[in-house]
């Protein structure tokens, strides 16, 4: 949950105050924890330099980028959040160095 308005659910909010599930609370949309918003840059960045020029080549650059994004990648996502949660608390949920 990143706090975001429109991932705000109050039956979810319910259900996870009612069974006692500690959430942790952290800044919408925030990089630094969602490993995701760091997979979208990756496959963004991979497919801005090979500079398509339609639609169509925008989808295939997309699949092809998106397969070529080694499995370890993801996995240094995974291993790397725990200092990453150390700094957002450093830094009090605005920007890290990360």
């Amino acid at each position: 949950m990143d706090n975001g308005p429109k991932h705000t659910s109050k039956v979810v909010a319910k259900w996870l105050k009612d069974n006692k599930v500690k959430v942790l609370k952290w800044p919408s949309q925030s990089p630094d924890l969602n490993s995701i918003e760091n997979v979208w840059a990756e496959l963004k960045k991979r497919v801005r330099a090979r500079r398509p020029t339609n639609l169509t080549q925008l989808h295939q650059l997309c699949q092809e980028e998106w397969a070529k994004i080694h499995p370890t990648y993801y996995g240094k996502l995974v291993e790397g959040y725990p200092k990453r949660l150390t700094q957002v608390k450093q830094f009090k949920s605005n920007a890290t160095k990360y």
